[in-house]
């Protein structure tokens, strides 16, 4: 549809593109709003060792709209990090996970549970990161041995030195790093190695195939070679059949997170699976770091 102006000028009104747009400014709106209302919740997906000896968790955010119902991470969170509202809601995951974390440190069976929060490029490059990070440390009281920032390739190329700096600081005081999804982006072995991590995560969407596809098997392989190499702990994303975490288990990475050991839970659901599995060895992937 269009219309002309001045004789000499159309304008053009697309519906659909329309429908966008006003969609998404309303889910803008309803984002900020959920800031203010506390409408996210934490899940947390188990991270075991050997058979199924779960040792933490990584947590990952849900947000309860109140129209649209429960919404995943891939429906809000690249609209957060478009308008910056990634910055307050990410200090807010990161406030929680260390709350819990404390929580879960005055409790004997659940003492030594781990944490790996995702942190984005946008909170990560802030110059005050540190300040913030370590305040949130101090005033929750966490073990900061109990937390790992997990970074992604992508977040740490673009200025190298600045974040090694950023890095260090936070591992003084005992702060654990995650490589997320290592390899499926830009990868580059001179930057690895003067990085201080702790951890390498074999992406999922090598995980997925491994059976089948001989690249993907290879890069893993790889993968657990070079973590092995460089005194990293490894662990697989997406592990969603006993064959694959055998064939991963044969290959040397004995840690893995994925379907077989369980979905993204709320709280008190993830509390349960942990006590199902306090049958098994008390342990922490501590012990792989």
């Amino acid at each position: 549809m269009y219309k002309s102006k001045g004789g000499d000028a159309m304008h053009f009104f697309d519906p659909k593109t329309h429908a966008r747009v006003t969609d998404r400014a309303a889910l803008e709106a309803d984002l900020r709003e959920a800031l203010r209302q506390q409408q996210f919740a934490l899940y947390y997906q188990a991270q075991v060792v050997g058979e199924g000896r779960l040792t933490g968790a990584e947590v990952l955010v849900r947000w309860q709209h109140p129209q649209r119902g429960l919404m995943l991470p891939d429906e809000f969170i690249p609209l957060a990090e478009e308008t910056g509202l990634i910055l307050p809601l990410g200090h807010w995951v990161l406030e929680m996970a260390c709350a819990q974390l404390a929580q879960w440190a005055n409790q004997l069976d659940t003492a030594h549970l781990t944490l790996s929060v995702n942190v984005s490029a946008n909170q990560f490059h802030q110059t005050n990161f540190v300040d913030q990070v370590l305040r949130v440390i101090d005033s929750t009281g966490v073990n900061p041995r109990r937390l790992k920032l997990e970074l992604t390739e992508s977040l740490l190329v673009s200025n190298v030195e600045t974040s090694i700096a950023k890095m260090n600081a936070l591992k003084a005081r005992g702060v654990g790093f995650a490589l997320d999804g290592f390899g499926a982006g830009y990868s580059s072995l001179s930057y690895l190695k003067r990085l201080p991590l702790d951890l390498l995560k074999i992406d999922r969407s090598f995980v997925r195939n491994i059976l089948i596809d001989s690249n993907d098997a290879a890069i893993a392989r790889l993968v657990i070679a070079l973590a092995d190499s460089l005194w990293l702990a490894v662990i697989a994303e997406g592990v969603e059949i006993d064959a694959q975490r055998d064939f991963l288990a044969r290959l040397g990475c004995n840690a893995y997170q994925g379907y077989l050991f369980g979905r993204p839970l709320p709280l008190h659901k993830f509390e349960e699976l942990f006590e199902a599995n306090l049958s098994l060895d008390g342990g922490s992937l501590n012990a792989c770091f």
